[in-house]
């Protein structure tokens, strides 16, 4: 967001310095693109409305991003949300809101891709247009201004939303996004106008034109009718990928600099899932089931890992356990990679799906955390959900995996389900404790049994979409319930805050009346509704008295003759088939997987071009009448086989330039890492639990840092029999910003005294006051500073530290230091604005160079 147009322009120091995590706004990514501006007829930005750690997690932008940047002509950049620091800052200094790769503000673009990932990230799009200088409602945008895209699980129900897009496109975008960049081409070219090129983008399949449709509503609040504007397109259908076989696009992974949500390689073996659970929406609008084939996930499984350098290897799929050729899958991929010291994250499992194939992988696995999702705690509800597992199957598969080593178990439960009675949720608790005497009777030491529960919420395009969702008050009175029968040892509660889940149900079926009620709530100061710490239910109460909107309202059971806002969006799915569905819930009788069995009518496919696609039908598993569980095993790591130690160690000196001064310690650590894997410098390994490289760092520098001689110490089975070629294979995979100088045989261990040289360029001149307090300082031979940690106050004397202070020039100060690895040291800003009498804020602009260090020897 800062990136490279303000690197150029001196900007970055007036807000990087200032905001927490300033990694999230650097771009500079292994394998990010950064295409020029000027040769790309059509320049897309690419946004996720959340933070950093968030959307780099998020697999749907990245296959897009991609895709985009393939085209020859289109430039496809990334943008997040930012902290509500950062926007304080970017307004404070009236910047625009920028895209990582270019730099340019998301105003320049011609295309703002938008996701719609979940209904609490609202707020924070707005917060981005209005960063960006982008008029908040798209009737108000004029010709020039980019055409604002949404898109992602929230787009099946975009209402909430509609006022605030330009077009929003329905399901998958793979092939989608390319059309809809080519027709901004062609736009362009023949210099459309803004409706003309709406009309344009309407053409293309999948694509939403929210300005094309108008509700009118009655009375008590509910739609009249929504009339077309234009005849042409009376409904939009849902975009379906046919086949998931084209692969270019998945080859480089963009590797995130920071610590990210879900930091490793994700591999989608499968997209959709036809178990036919009545409250999940994500198995309405992604089926049919597609799986990969084995050669085709192993083949992406290694040129990923080889191509981004990271450790861990998750197989992604609504319901992975249910991918056909797991059994021959698993044992494969860690074959293939336990050598190499690459965890394999265990995917989600069926229960009655612990075949001899799968157990005999798990064996090999380090176990942490099992997760079960029963739903529901009683096998009546089960039924009505259409989850079809029985107690006795739940109870096996936590017998098993207990027995093979686990310690805790999750278990995942929704309350306010469709019949849902007060013994059900006594039935949770049943099922909890029974899971705990079946650790007991076969697991060994102590066990842990999470029980997590959540609020459910009727989802657009379910057979429950027309389900009240109950209140927060209900909600609250049923988690107090589980509190008190619950047993507390060896047992954990943990739930989903009622707060939060009103207002998802809110958002998961509105309509556009609550446009005006984001917007009012935005100006009130709403922003990152999904982070805990930010939410507050209060604003939102507020608005939406004002807007004269009951929140409760909105989480109504709807009559069948109803029109749902969203029934001019077509999934693909029948209306009929939902009804039926629903039906079939109150008689609680069961709808087989059509992937196996014969299929169930739901209106999709067409069996020509849409079908399902599995890659073997004849992995029908045990207890597929029963349904799907999701059952996840975290953090799965493959146990490597021993190896003789042989040790031989190499200094690695390194420059830290630039921008990439504004990673912290452990994020550089994470970036040498991943680079020594891409660049194939085999290391040894730490022993126990969790082994990592053995690669020893020098001290830590203060995020904001420049440096001319940092130095690692790295720990290899094997001698480098060319240290020239090894430095050029590792400059090659580092980041711009870092650059070896040398690799030379290591004499030692890091010294544990050193003495730091520092240059301080600073923003101000110095005053004859400044240089008078110098000289004061250098003159006394006691000059203490206060530091609070934990509530306490301790007195450093800092004057034995700094071995020379000296002015070069007005703006230029030569700094030395000494820091001892066992006694409590000092920064060089604290040191200097200390001296200087300020606040280390008025000299964070400053530019901090490190320029060498040499080893202290002090005499005995």
């Amino acid at each position: 967001m800062i990136s490279t147009l303000m690197t150029r322009n001196f900007k970055q120091r007036k807000v990087l310095p200032f905001v927490n995590k300033p990694g999230r706004y650097l771009g500079l990514e292994h394998n990010s693109e950064n295409k020029k501006w000027e040769m790309c007829s059509v320049r897309c930005a690419l946004v996720f409305p959340d933070l950093y750690e968030i959307g780099m997690s998020h697999q749907g932008l990245q296959i897009l991003y991609h895709i985009l940047n393939g085209q020859k002509e289109i430039l496809g950049d990334r943008c997040y949300c930012p902290d509500k620091d950062m926007e304080a800052l970017l307004r404070q200094e009236n910047l625009p809101l920028c895209s990582l790769e270019s730099g340019r503000s998301l105003l320049e673009f011609d295309l703002l891709g938008i996701t719609l990932p979940y209904e609490l990230c609202y707020t924070n799009i707005l917060t981005i247009l209005d960063l960006a200088n982008i008029p908040l409602r798209a009737e108000q945008r004029t010709e020039g201004m980019p055409i604002v895209l949404g898109g992602g699980s929230c787009g099946l129900n975009p209402e909430p939303m509609a006022d605030f897009f330009d077009a929003i496109l329905l399901g998958d975008g793979e092939e989608a996004i390319v059309e809809i960049a080519e027709c901004i081409r062609v736009a362009k070219k023949e210099q459309l106008s803004r409706p003309q090129t709406l009309e344009r983008l309407a053409a293309v399949p999948g694509v939403y034109i929210p300005s094309f449709y108008s509700p009118s509503y009655k009375d008590d609040g509910t739609i009249a009718e929504m009339k077309t504007l234009n005849p042409e397109f009376p409904t939009v259908r849902r975009r379906v990928l046919a086949d998931l076989s084209a692969v270019d696009h998945l080859l480089h992974p963009l590797v995130p600099n920071g610590k990210i949500v879900h930091d490793r390689l994700g591999v989608e073996i499968a997209r959709g899932c036809t178990r036919g659970c009545r409250f999940c929406q994500a198995g309405i609008i992604y089926r049919p089931v597609r799986e990969r084939s084995p050669e085709q996930i192993i083949d992406l499984a290694k040129q990923g890992l080889e191509n981004s350098g990271f450790n861990e290897l998750a197989l992604l799929s609504l319901s992975t356990g249910d991918y056909s050729c797991l059994s021959t899958l698993l044992p494969q991929l860690m074959d293939r990679f336990a050598s190499k010291f690459i965890s394999v994250s265990m995917p989600s499992m069926r229960v009655g799906t612990l075949t001899q194939e799968v157990m005999d992988q798990i064996k090999r696995v380090r176990k942490t955390g099992f997760t079960l999702a029963p739903e529901a705690g009683s096998e009546r509800l089960r039924r009505v959900i259409n989850k079809g597992i029985t107690e006795e199957d739940l109870l096996t598969t936590s017998r098993d995996a207990f027995g093979l080593g686990w310690k805790v178990m999750k278990l995942y439960f929704m309350i306010g389900l469709p019949t849902e009675t007060a013994e059900d949720i006594d039935a949770i608790a049943d099922l909890a404790k029974m899971t705990k005497k079946v650790g007991a009777q076969t697991g060994k030491g102590r066990l842990q049994i999470n029980v997590s529960v959540g609020t459910f919420v009727p989802k657009p395009h379910t057979p429950f979409q027309w389900e009240r969702q109950i209140s927060m008050a209900e909600s609250q009175e049923k988690i107090d319930r589980l509190k008190e029968i619950l047993p507390r040892k060896g047992m954990k509660l943990k739930w989903h805050d009622p707060e939060q889940s009103l207002l998802e149900g809110v958002f998961s079926r509105g309509d556009r009346r609550l446009a005006n009620l984001l917007e009012t709530v935005w100006n009130k100061g709403a922003r990152l509704d999904a982070w805990s710490d930010h939410f507050d239910l209060g604003l939102w109460q507020e608005a939406a008295q004002e807007c004269d909107l009951s929140l409760d309202d909105f989480l109504r059971p709807r009559s069948h003759d109803e029109i749902l806002p969203w029934q001019h969006l077509d999934s693909g799915v029948d209306t009929s088939f939902l009804l039926k569905e629903l039906e079939k819930a109150q008689s609680e009788a069961y709808t087989p997987d059509c992937r196996y069995h014969a299929c169930q009518k739901c209106g999709l496919c067409d069996f020509k071009q849409i079908k399902p696609i599995v890659q073997d039908r004849k992995q029908e598993q045990k207890g597929d009448a029963g349904g799907e569980e999701n059952r996840s095993l975290e953090a799965a790591e493959v146990i490597p086989t021993p190896v003789e130690d042989k040790h031989f160690r190499y200094t690695v000196t390194y420059s830290r330039m630039g921008d990439i001064c504004y990673l912290g310690h452990l994020e550089i650590l994470q970036l040498i890492f991943r680079a020594l894997r891409r660049a194939e410098i085999r290391t040894n390994f730490s022993k126990g639990f969790n082994p990592s490289p053995k690669v020893s760092f020098g001290p830590a520098l203060p995020v904001g840092t420049q440096s001319q001689a940092e130095f690692f110490i790295m720990d290899l089975p094997e001698p480098l029999t060319d240290l020239q070629a090894t430095q050029s294979r590792l400059n090659d995979q580092l980041v711009g910003g870092l650059h070896v100088e040398e690799i030379t045989p290591s004499k030692g261990s890091i010294a544990q005294q050193l003495i730091t040289f520092y240059t301080i360029r600073l923003d101000q001149p110095l005053t004859g006051d400044d240089t008078d307090r110098i000289k004061q300082f250098l003159a006394s031979d006691e000059f203490l500073i206060q530091r609070r940690r934990k509530g306490k106050i301790k007195e450093i004397n800092i004057r034995p530290l700094v071995v020379k202070l000296q002015a070069k020039e007005e703006h230029s100060l030569s700094l030395e230091l000494i820091s001892r690895a066992t006694e409590a040291g000092v920064k060089p800003l604290e040191a200097l604005a200390a001296i200087l009498a300020k606040e280390q804020k008025q000299l964070l602009s400053s530019e901090l160079i490190k320029t060498g260090w040499k080893e202290l020897k002090e005499a005995n």
